[in-house]
């Protein structure tokens, strides 16, 4: 009796240190895919932001806190399942699926760009303006959750090509882990930036005159903020979509390209002292090249489309 107690206890703890192995397996991975995905992140905290924008300070952090149930609800419920039955049935397809997320990305980039230089914008401000205040939030909301989509798109495929080598078990929990803590992390981020302006404000009031003059400056620091966020998230667009496309090139042994862009990163890793911090800003620079180039084929393209369209119908 007690050998066989003693070894059950053996068995128990064996298992026990499977288990915790196997979590150490899946908490590795998680961290590895989520830094991969760094730059989908800090293209969806940048760009979310415009989206609670504009509206009565009750109603910015509902519209932050809706989007982000989206964005689960995105993550878990669609992307999550999708993920895992092409990593069963058809791995092959991952890096097709991420170079079209990419190409839609820089895309969107580059129609933003154009936007900022045509009378679009304006026209797309009018329309807003017809809308009422429940129809204007949920036009937001859906926009935004779904151009959270393909960014969520991107981040699951990312990390599912990072956790590729682990069974389907462990591949659905660090993703699980990927998807909850970068929304977490990003719609944090987003519900401060929306209500810096009001912190400031509070702020402002405060007896402390130092506390006074700090909100003052981030009242004023605010529309520049979301300006230099709408430019951070157009280059992040261009730079993580043109990314996207250049290793999937690469990939698929197309190699002009990428060893373009790599020969000019490792060009710009020989200057001393800072070489890290230059190959890769070369490297985004050189994708962000690419994304422009491949962003505006699509957006000539669908420009002429809606034009020959517009012909048509007249």
């Amino acid at each position: 009796m007690p050998s066989g107690l003693a070894a059950l206890l053996d068995d128990v703890a064996a298992i026990t240190k499977l288990a915790a192995a196997s979590l150490d397996d899946v908490g590795a991975a998680a961290g590895k895919a989520g830094t991969k995905a760094v730059g989908v992140v800090v293209d969806d905290a940048a760009v979310t932001p415009g989206y609670a924008m504009g509206f009565t300070p009750d109603r910015e952090l509902p519209i932050v806190w809706k989007i982000a149930l989206g964005s689960l609800r995105n993550k878990l419920l669609f992307l999550l399942p999708g993920a895992l039955l092409l990593s069963a049935f058809a791995p092959w397809a991952v890096t097709p699926i991420l170079m079209v997320g990419g190409a839609y990305l820089a895309f969107e980039a580059t129609e933003k760009i154009l936007e900022a230089f045509t009378a679009q914008a304006e026209g797309e401000a009018v329309e807003e303006l017809a809308l009422s205040g429940p129809e204007l939030e949920k036009e937001k909301v859906n926009g935004a959750i779904r151009t959270d989509l393909i960014l969520s798109g991107e981040i699951m495929a990312i990390a599912l090509a990072e956790v590729a080598h682990l069974n389907l078990g462990m591949q659905a929990a660090a993703l699980a882990i990927v998807g909850i803590l970068l929304t977490v992390a990003v719609y944090g981020a987003v519900a401060l930036i929306v209500k810096m302006d009001d912190i400031g404000l509070h702020m402002s009031r405060h007896e402390n005159k130092g506390a006074q003059a700090f909100g003052r400056g981030l009242v004023k620091a605010m529309p520049v903020t979301m300006e230099a966020l709408t430019m951070i998230g157009t280059a992040a667009m261009l730079w993580v979509g043109g990314g996207i496309i250049v290793h999937g090139l690469e990939k698929f042994h197309l190699t002009p390209i990428p060893h373009w862009v790599e020969g000019f990163s490792h060009w710009a890793r020989g200057v001393p002292g800072i070489g890290a911090v230059t190959g890769w800003l070369a490297f985004a620079l050189g994708s962000g090249v690419m994304g422009l180039v491949v962003g505006g084929v699509l957006a000539g393209l669908m420009h002429l489309w809606h034009h020959r369209k517009g012909a048509a119908a007249h």
